[in-house]
């Protein structure tokens, strides 16, 4: 028996009954802190270290 693929939508009602409102604004606070960070700290230094971060994460830049 195969199971059922999961999908973002089914991703996002498992979050909405397990999470509460109180880690909900945590985690966006966290995403949004994350972001701001990496949007305005443009120094050199940390903005290469970053870029060799993501990519070590998998994550394609350009």
């Amino acid at each position: 028996m195969a199971a059922a693929p999961t999908t973002v939508h089914g991703r996002i009602e498992n979050v909405r009954t397990e999470l509460t409102p109180t880690q909900l604004a945590a985690g966006l606070l966290f995403v949004a802190a994350l972001g701001v960070t990496l949007l305005f700290v443009q120094d050199p230094l940390v903005h290469d270290s970053m870029h060799s971060f993501r990519h070590a994460a998998g994550i394609s830049c350009h």
